[in-house]
């Protein structure tokens, strides 16, 4: 019963989707079949997903846009796409996936990420940043075995599963996602998947 109280954190949908899958699938996920787990499979496709919305949102961005920001302090359109990329280097590191060393981050020292994500950036440098940094994350959510889903992570100073924490990673994409949307349509640009 331990392990439900920490079920419960994962969203709603999340568990709804693992529960309906075929036993087939669990089976072939625990047996090391083609992909690894199943739960990382679905969070693989819909890391996809955002990252294509992101970049294409991005993309459609005039420059005037990706330096406008909704009022003093609050970040950017530029901030956000380095927020963004930022962190996507860091979430790995408590899985044991080091950052790439020209990043400058460094496992639990989230200073170091706010300097990544503070740098200066051009709209262009900035879009491959994110672009690099969505590669390394899907790297290293393949990597993902049954063994680190249930390991236990610290992560900002609380305990996770290894799952808690990919689950974590694409919900926050989501969120800067739905950020990025309302910084486009205040810009009159409208996102590309909704033309």
């Amino acid at each position: 019963m331990h392990r439900t109280a920490r079920t419960l954190r994962i969203p709603m949908i999340l568990v709804v989707a693992l529960g309906a899958m075929p036993a087939a699938v669990h089976a072939q996920a625990a047996a090391g079949g083609s992909g690894g787990p199943a739960a990382v499979q679905a969070l693989l496709r819909d890391l996809g997903m955002v990252e294509q919305k992101l970049t294409g949102l991005v993309e459609a961005m005039p420059d005037a846009a990706y330096a406008w920001r909704p009022g003093e302090g609050v970040r950017s359109t530029g901030e956000v796409v380095m927020h963004i990329a930022a962190d996507n280097f860091f979430l790995p590191t408590p899985a044991g996936v080091a950052a790439p060393e020209a990043t400058g981050i460094k496992p639990g020292d989230y200073a170091t990420v706010q300097a990544y994500e503070t740098r200066s950036a051009t709209k262009a440098e900035a879009l491959a940043a994110m672009r690099q940094s969505f590669a390394h994350l899907r790297a290293a959510m393949e990597q993902t075995d049954d063994a680190l889903l249930a390991r236990e992570l610290s992560v900002f100073g609380s305990r996770m599963s290894g799952l808690d924490l990919w689950v974590l990673t694409t919900t926050h994409l989501h969120e800067h996602l739905g950020q990025l949307i309302a910084y486009a349509r205040a810009n009159g640009v409208v996102p590309p998947w909704s033309r």
